[in-house]
């Protein structure tokens, strides 16, 4: 019998990437503060640490998400056991590998990882002629390459290539944390809110702002911080401001599972303005970076695995632990220490960094606690995952 860790993509995909998440933010922090000299396979420790949220911790979440989602779409079951097992190895070794002076070693077992996601997600899509699926499965392919570019710049065979890299993989990571939004935030919403509430989806606005983000994407990967990028993000700020505004209903306050995917879109929404500002005025680009990172991918990663490992281990959402309330108050707290207080006092610039760094630790060390032993064990209430 299959053991229950590796039954279904989100299991180990959630822990080991909450468990990463919570070791590399400790870690940098301290090499951030001059307390701690450590080699890595990036010369720069702020190309590592860039690297390593966004396709290290970033990449492990969404594996999770999508080898489960991808199976409830399409009907077809998603690989379990040791192929999933072989998945995680290929992910956990780069990890690891990143610690050490062997770029290219961890190239190999980095993209090796993004290769087996791919054919593992789009041999269900294909099986059933889910086309519409293949969109995520085309950003991924666009992550791979993104990846590459930043290994093949790392390494001095691309110049520019390690901003290049970066910037289009978190990008296209916020593509698809938009597009997975727009699909099951509606819907959760409607279920949740405990009351009859219609929310809908408006073609205009899916439509436009796909076009206009990866417009955007382009504009800010070819010509950093340049103005054609922040007039773009300037729209898409007043675009998903109205998709945000439709969505939102009094009830969502009642549902920590609720009001966090509120905080974490309007974190995303933030970035766009931040980006936009920074075009014009003294606004600091790296502060809708990470509205973009700690706040948006942050707390939405971490509210979506909350949220998916209740449910897929036969618990109700509806009533979930009192303790993930702190949790989310305690990453959302750390969003604003990280984006906004900078911005009121820049002279505290390094003490707001580690302030915020530990409110990230601090709720990643929760969510550990409270999921290992949901995310190890059969589902409690009995039926097949």
């Amino acid at each position: 019998m299959k053991m229950a860790f590796f039954n279904l993509g989100f299991r180990p995909f959630f822990l080991f990437g909450a468990v990463f998440a919570a070791i590399s933010i400790a870690i940098w922090v301290e090499v951030y503060s001059g307390n701690l000299s450590q080699t890595f396979s990036f010369s720069s420790p702020l190309i590592w640490h860039a690297h390593e949220m966004i396709f290290g911790y970033g990449m492990a979440i969404i594996a999770g998400f999508l080898l489960t989602a991808v199976r409830n779409w399409t009907g077809v079951p998603t690989i379990s056991g040791l192929p999933l097992c072989l998945l995680l190895l290929c992910w956990l070794v780069a990890r690891v590998l990143s610690f050490f002076d062997v770029l290219m070693l961890q190239a190999l077992f980095d993209n090796l990882f993004l290769l087996g996601l791919m054919f593992a997600i789009v041999m269900p899509i294909i099986k059933v002629k889910h086309w519409k699926s293949l969109a995520l499965v085309s950003k991924i392919a666009l992550i791979l390459l993104s990846n590459l570019i930043l290994y093949f710049g790392a390494a001095g065979y691309i110049e520019g290539g390690e901003r290049m890299g970066l910037y289009s993989g978190l990008y296209l990571i916020i593509a698809i944390i938009l597009t997975l939004s727009r699909r099951v935030m509606p819907s959760f919403i409607e279920r949740g809110v405990g009351y009859p509430v219609e929310v809908k989806n408006r073609v205009w606005l899916d439509r436009a702002s796909l076009i206009l983000f990866f417009c955007f994407l382009i504009a800010d990967v070819s010509i950093p911080n340049g103005t054609m990028a922040s007039v773009l993000a300037a729209i898409l700020f007043v675009l998903h401001t109205m998709r945000l505004s439709g969505w939102y209903t009094v009830g969502i306050w009642k549902q920590p599972l609720l009001w966090s995917l509120f905080f974490a879109y309007g974190f995303l929404i933030l970035g766009f303005l931040l980006k936009a500002l920074a075009g014009f005025t003294h606004i600091l680009p790296s502060l809708a970076v990470h509205a973009f990172t700690y706040g948006g991918i942050g707390i939405m990663t971490i509210a979506m695995m909350s949220r998916v490992s209740l449910g897929h281990t036969g618990r109700n959402i509806y009533e979930p632990s009192r303790a993930l309330f702190w949790m989310f108050v305690i990453i959302c707290s750390g969003a604003v220490i990280r984006v906004i207080f900078p911005i009121i006092s820049s002279s505290n610039y390094l003490f707001w960094i580690k302030w915020s760094q530990l409110h990230w630790f601090a709720a990643f060390a929760i969510f550990i606690f409270l999921y290992t032993p949901k995310l190890t064990s059969p589902r409690v209430d009995g039926m097949p995952e």
